[in-house]
C-alpha cells in the first residue's frame, strides 16, 4: 500500500493538523508500512534503521487509538537509553498535542517521587528504560491494567545492554490481549526469539537498509595516525565548514581530549558521553538542538536519541568497535530528506574493524585523501566568518507545534477539589474561547497547569484574572516552565 500522503490512514483531524505543522508531509517507507497495520491491531516486527521516521511510525497510530477519557497508561514504550526515552516522549507529545495526549518519560538518575507524582496524573503513554519501569511496578507506582499497546524500541540495543531479562519480566506484568510491537535496526537471534514467545501471530516488515546506502549520506574514510588525528579533525572541519557536526569518539577519555583541544581552539562544542550528569546530557542535547554550539563531541551514547534534521556531516574520530554504531552514529546525519556526510578517521591497526564494518553495511567505503595545506588555507576566512555566528536552527519541531500555546499556572489544585473537568468548563466559556484550544491539563496538590492553544494564552490569561473555578478565585500566570 503506498500512499503518498498521510489523508489516507483515517486518522483524525487533530493528529493530520499535528503532523502538518511538524512538516511530516510524505510517509517514509517504514510509515507506509507501518502506520496500516498497527490501526488494525496487528503484532508487528520492525527491522529497520534508525532515522528512517520508525518513532512517528508508531507514534500516529498510539496518539490515535488512545482513548482521551481513561485516566489509566494505555500505552507502555521501551527505550534502551534515557536520551531516547525523552526524544520518544517529545515525538509522542508533540504528534499528539492537540488531542491532548499525554505522555511521560521514565528513567532512572531522576528523582523517583518526582515520576512517582506525574504518574498520579492521567497519563495515556509511559515512554522508560527497562530498569526504572521495573522499579515503578515493583513498587506499585506504574498501573499497567489498561495497557493495550506495548513497543519495545532499539531492540538490539536492548539486548546489547543486557536489558533483555527486564523486558521479559516487564512483558510477564503486562495485560495478555495487548498489542505489542517490535523495533530493531538489526535482528539477533535473542530479539527473534523474545518476538515469538511473546507475540501472536506477528507480522515482519523489514524496510531496506537504507539508512546507510542511500544517496542521502555520502560515506568516506581518511587513513590516519594516531598522533595526527588532532590536526586531521581541525583541517577537515575547516574544509567541510559545517552546519552542525557531530563528532564520535570511542571512549570518554578521547571525548574529554577531543573537545579541550577544540575548546583552545575556539571552537563553539559540547561534550556528551555517559560521565556526565544526566541533568548535564540532557542540557548538551536541548543546546545543540537549539542551535547553542555548532560541534558535539560524543561517545556512542549520543548516537540515539538524537534528532536533528541539519546535522550535516558526522565524524568518525575513532572507527567504531561494534559495527552497528556505525550505522546509528551515522544515521544522525542525512535525516529527513536532507543530504549528510560521513567521514571516518581511520589509523592503521583500526583496519579490522573498518573492514568488519564494511561487510556489515555491504559496502567498501571509499578514501579520500586530507585535506591539503592550499585546501585548509583557502578555507579559514569563510570557516572564521561562520564560526563566529549562531548556527541556525531549520527545524526545531518541538518549537514549532509549541509556537501558539501558552502554558497557564493557576495557584490551586487537587487540595482545592478541582478537576481537569472544571478548567475545561470555565475557560470554554470564554467568549472566543472553545474546548480545542484547551490542551494538557496537569493538576498537582496545590497547583495546576493549562496549556492553552491557537495562541488564545494572553485571551485566557484576562479572563481567568476575574473569573473563580468551581467557585474558588484563583491566581493565573503564564508558567516558567
Amino acid at each position: 500500500m503506498i500512499d503518498s500522503n498521510f489523508e489516507n490512514y483515517g486518522i483524525s483531524d487533530e493528529i493530520k493538523r499535528a503532523l502538518g505543522v511538524l512538516k511530516y508531509e510524505t510517509p517514509t517507507e517504514v510509515q507506509r508500512e507501518v502506520i496500516p497495520g498497527a490501526m488494525e491491531s496487528q503484532d508487528l516486527v520492525v527491522k529497520s534503521q534508525t532515522g528512517s521516521g520508525k518513532t512517528a511510525a508508531f507514534g500516529i497510530p498510539i496518539c490515535e487509538m488512545m482513548e482521551w477519557e481513561e485516566k489509566k497508561p494505555q500505552a507502555l514504550i521501551l527505550t534502551p537509553t534515557r536520551e531516547l526515552a525523552v526524544q520518544v516522549r517529545d515525538d509522542i507529545t508533540n504528534i499528539g498535542r492537540f488531542k491532548r495526549i499525554k505522555a511521560m518519560a521514565v528513567y532512572g538518575k531522576e528523582p523517583f517521587a518526582k515520576q512517582k507524582e506525574e504518574l498520579k496524573q492521567k497519563t495515556h503513554v509511559v515512554v522508560g528504560t527497562p530498569g526504572r519501569v521495573m522499579d515503578h511496578i515493583e513498587r506499585e507506582t506504574l498501573d499497567l491494567s489498561q495497557i493495550k499497546y506495548l513497543i519495545i524500541d532499539e531492540a538490539d540495543e536492548m539486548l546489547n545492554m543486557g536489558f533483555i531479562n527486564e523486558v521479559e519480566a516487564i512483558i510477564k506484568e503486562l495485560p495478555t490481549d495487548r498489542i505489542t510491537m517490535v523495533f530493531s535496526a538489526t535482528l539477533p537471534d535473542d530479539v527473534e526469539k523474545l518476538c515469538h514467545k511473546y507475540m501472536v501471530d506477528p507480522t515482519h516488515i523489514e524496510i531496506a537498509d537504507t539508512g546507510v546506502t542511500t544517496g542521502t549520506i555520502e560515506h568516506r574514510v581518511i587513513e590516519v595516525k594516531d598522533d595526527e588525528k588532532i590536526s586531521l579533525l581541525k583541517d577537515v572541519t575547516v574544509v567541510e565548514n559545517p552546519d552542525s557536526c557531530i563528532i564520535f569518539c570511542r571512549t570518554k577519555e578521547h571525548v574529554d581530549t577531543v573537545y579541550t583541544e577544540l575548546k583552545k581552539a575556539d571552537y563553539a562544542c559540547e561534550k556528551l558521553h555517559g560521565g556526565l550528569e544526566q541533568e548535564d546530557r540532557f542540557a548538551v542535547m536541548d543546546g545543540f538542538k537549539m542551535g547553542n554550539f555548532r560541534y558535539l563531541v560524543a561517545t556512542d551514547v549520543a548516537a540515539r536519541g538524537i534528532d536533528i534534521d541539519n546535522v550535516t556531516i558526522v565524524i568518525n574520530y575513532d572507527v567504531p568497535m561494534e559495527k552497528e554504531s556505525y550505522v546509528h552514529r551515522t544515521g544522525r546525519t542525512g535525516r529527513a530528506g536532507n543530504k549528510g556526510r560521513a567521514i571516518t578517521f581511520a589509523t592503521p591497526h583500526e583496519g579490522k574493524f573498518l573492514k568488519a564494518v564494511e561487510r556489515y553495511i555491504g559496502f567498501e567505503i571509499p578514501a579520500m585523501e586530507a585535506p591539503t595545506r592550499q585546501e585548509v588555507a583557502g578555507g579559514r576566512a569563510a570557516f572564521e566568518e561562520k564560526s563566529s555566528g549562531r548556527r541556525i536552527v531549520k527545524n526545531n519541531k518541538t518549537a514549532r507545534i509549541n509556537k501558539d500555546i501558552t502554558k497557564l499556572h493557576f495557584s490551586g489544585g487537587k487540595k482545592k477539589k478541582i478537576r481537569a473537568v472544571d478548567f475545561v468548563g470555565t475557560i470554554a466559556k470564554i467568549p472566543g474561547v472553545s474546548a480545542d484550544d484547551i490542551g494538557i491539563i496537569t493538576i498537582q496538590d496545590n497547583f495546576s497547569y493549562v496549556d492553552i492553544l491557537n495562541g488564545k494564552g494572553s485571551l485566557v490569561i484576562q479572563a481567568m484574572e476575574k473569573t473563580p473555578v468551581k467557585g474558588k478565585k484563583l491566581k493565573v500566570s503564564k508558567a516558567i516552565k
